[in-house]
């Protein structure tokens, strides 16, 4: 997140009770209608036109890099990456694990593109400034040898004032204080049962706009921003008003041989009428008091309905109340999610925090499953951008059993052929190969213009976005 480290922050005598107050609610509740209209309603004219061809400068594209075909290059690439941590344990998080399946498909590509990523951290357990000063130290003396082409942040891995004293240093951003605002805004708003409530969620609305502007200005100290939603891009240029060749789009891929079918592994589901799925941290912000809520609600009207549970957490507790029709599996390996994505007929993901782009969805379309998702921007304009993908819904319960709904209503045969859209259409866009490839290109095109034209003779001339 973008003020997850940073200075500290500036005294609260500059913001009234006026402004720290009343405008941000406006702002929340104005953005908020905004935000959670229908999906087909949702307009991102920046960066979900459709184009039949382009050939132009990169840095001018108007959608995300992935949906183009780059052709291999031999230019040598030396580059200094930053990462706050490295993913330990069945369950590390997503930027984390962006990070490793970035750096080691870069690394794979050393013997054919000649690039070689310089890893400086890998969270050893240390504190985070300890970790940023000896990393940055390292990073000093390394560069003051051998130059480095370019520098890559993950977040603020490499925090902004020490960005301020690096050329060339592009970061990629996992979340931002506008999305998070709305993701506070939304546990604010759902319908709960009375004592599954934030203490005080109020008081986090009151600080969200100073530490939005506080973001927004610091954000100018990195030269160049990655988005991995084309909403998110569409805020940094006209919320934080970041110049628009300072801003590109490269959506997150996962290693796609993780994620194999597994023909067995829904055998004892069969008397199964319907197999939903969750996976993940079982926390409030992830939208568990709203799949609680509303399963409970379709057990009883659907008594042959599965939930499955995968990840631990609190709400792990909650849903051994739902009986035998919910089966917690705890928090599980790579080799044993790609499993359990198998034993689905629709994946489910509750989430309310409408930040980043959720690995989750595209490792479980990679499985060849529909999606069951809020209709947030970053979803419906990046991921589940067809019907054909699954189902979307309101962060609401009404809404949210209403999906539920129609998905047992379709059966598992129109599952089935939603399944097998999303998977042609992940392995087109979100694979691990098609990330780094973008990322080099770019990285590519910082370091010498010639690489920000396209198409070059070396590359596919073929324009992979959805029709």
């Amino acid at each position: 997140m973008g003020l997850k480290h940073q200075a500290p922050k500036p005294s609260s005598k500059f913001f009234s009770f006026r402004y720290s107050t009343i405008f941000p609610l406006i702002l929340l509740f104005t953005s908020f209608f905004v935000f959670l209209a229908s999906p087909r309603n949702v307009q991102e004219p920046f960066f979900r036109a459709h184009f039949p061809q382009f050939n132009d400068d990169l840095r001018d594209a108007k959608f995300s890099w992935n949906q183009l075909c780059f052709g291999p290059t031999y230019e040598k690439l030396k580059l200094a990456v930053f990462s706050k941590m490295w993913p330990v344990g069945p369950a590390p998080g997503s930027m984390e694990r962006h990070a490793s399946t970035l750096y080691h498909e870069l690394a794979a590509r050393a013997t054919r593109f000649m690039s070689s990523p310089c890893l400086l951290t890998e969270g050893h357990g240390g504190t985070y400034m300890k970790v940023t000063f000896i990393s940055f130290e390292i990073f000093n003396k390394a560069n003051a040898n051998t130059a480095f082409d370019y520098v890559h942040t993950e977040s603020v891995s490499l925090v902004y004032w020490r960005a301020k004293m690096v050329t060339n240093v592009t970061v990629t951003w996992h979340g931002i204080w506008y999305e998070i605002m709305h993701s506070k805004l939304l546990q604010e708003l759902l319908l709960i049962p009375k004592g599954w409530q934030l203490a005080d969620p109020t008081a986090e609305l009151h600080e969200a706009m100073p530490r939005l502007v506080e973001e927004i200005r610091f954000f100018r100290s990195y030269t160049q921003h990655i988005c991995i939603s084309s909403s998110a891009g569409e805020v940094l240029m006209n919320i934080y008003q970041l110049p628009q060749r300072n801003v590109q789009v490269i959506l997150n891929g996962v290693d796609e041989t993780e994620f194999t079918q597994d023909q067995e592994a829904g055998v004892r589901f069969r008397d199964a009428s319907i197999v939903m799925g969750v996976a993940g941290r079982l926390v409030r912000d992830k939208g568990h008091p709203l799949l609680y809520e509303a399963f409970s609600s379709i057990v009883r009207r659907h008594p042959s309905v599965f939930l499955l549970v995968a990840g631990a957490g609190p709400w792990r507790r909650r849903y051994a109340e739902l009986g035998p029709n919910v089966k917690i599996l705890g928090a599980l390996e790579p080799l044993e999610l790609s499993q359990f994505h198998t034993a689905l007929d629709v994946f489910v993901n509750p989430t309310l925090r409408p930040q980043g782009l959720d690995l989750t969805l595209i490792e479980a379309m990679h499985t060849g499953k529909p999606v069951l998702t809020p209709n947030y921007p970053s979803i419906v304009g990046t991921v589940v951008v067809d019907e054909e993908f699954g189902y979307t819904f309101s962060p609401n319960v009404k809404s949210f059993i209403e999906a539920l709904e129609l998905a047992i209503r379709h059966g598992s045969s129109v599952l089935k052929r939603k399944g097998l859209a999303c998977k042609k259409y992940v392995v087109s866009m979100f694979t691990a190969t098609k990330m780094a490839s973008a990322y080099e290109r770019f990285f590519l095109c910082m370091k010498n213009e010639k690489y920000c034209q396209y198409t070059l003779s070396i590359d596919c001339q073929k324009f992979l976005g959805v029709q």
